[in-house]
């Protein structure tokens, strides 16, 4: 292979890596939605961007604090949570910036996954410094209800601040005495994304954007109960509400 074809194929991969690079610290909202090839081949289901989005969160999230979690069960130095911390972050943000767009109300995901982010990134490493230090089970004891505490706080800010017990969905079909609704992945809401059954109200027909009252269930996600509201003139609407807005 001549010479000349080997440094144009370095120079294009370092390009391309730079690129890649600058793309994740400097990332800009994107005009089409992430193919999510792989995510689809693993879940089955008929999801929308932003169910598909947030799933990427999730992931991302658990992946997060499983690492955290083995890292100290392996006692290994702090150092190596403070060097997995940056690539998570980074990734995080670039995901919410990236596809701003392609969100419900992507200012709630903003906040709720870069506070739970730093609580989380703070929690394992004081843990693994109250770990090198600690020299009676009472420091373990004191440090833990400290972080249940600052979990519990940011929980009661986070709903009163942007918590609601509604949410939006879409009439997918109309049966006898019933209608079944499609609900996005609400977290102002804490409602899981999905079809559910409702009691049919008057003027809810396929397509019409209804708001839905939620019951709180303690430690579980909300559950949908009744329409409260049909709403027929759809392009008045906000566009996080309308399903077909994140299709």
């Amino acid at each position: 292979m001549p010479i000349e074809d080997v440094l144009y194929g370095i120079g294009e991969a370092v390009d391309s890596g730079v690129g890649k690079l600058r793309g994740l610290l400097l990332p800009a909202p994107s005009e089409k939605p992430p193919s999510f090839r792989h995510l689809r081949r693993l879940i089955r289901r008929n999801l929308t961007v932003h169910e598909f989005l947030s799933l990427t969160l999730q992931l991302a999230f658990v992946s997060y604090l499983m690492i955290n979690l083995i890292l100290l069960l392996l006692r290994l130095d702090v150092l190596w949570i403070l060097l997995i911390a940056p690539p998570y972050f980074l990734y995080i943000r670039y995901i919410l910036v990236r596809n701003r767009r392609f969100f419900l109300e992507p200012d709630l995901y903003r906040v709720f996954y870069y506070w739970i982010s730093i609580i989380s990134f703070a929690s394992f490493t004081g843990y693994a410094v109250v770990r090198d230090i600690s020299t009676t089970v009472y420091y373990y004891i004191g440090y833990l209800t400290a972080i249940l505490g600052v979990v519990v706080v940011f929980r009661y800010y986070f709903k009163s601040r942007y918590g609601r017990d509604y949410t939006y969905g879409v009439v997918e079909e109309v049966k006898n005495d019933l209608v079944r609704v499609f609900v996005h992945d609400d977290i102002a809401a804490n409602v899981k994304p999905g079809y559910y059954w409702l009691p049919a109200i008057s003027d809810a027909e396929p397509g019409s954007v209804v708001k839905i009252l939620v019951e709180e269930k303690a430690l579980k996600s909300a559950r949908p109960t009744r329409i409260i509201e049909v709403y027929l003139d759809q392009s008045s609407q906000r566009e996080t509400e309308p399903k077909a807005a994140t299709e």
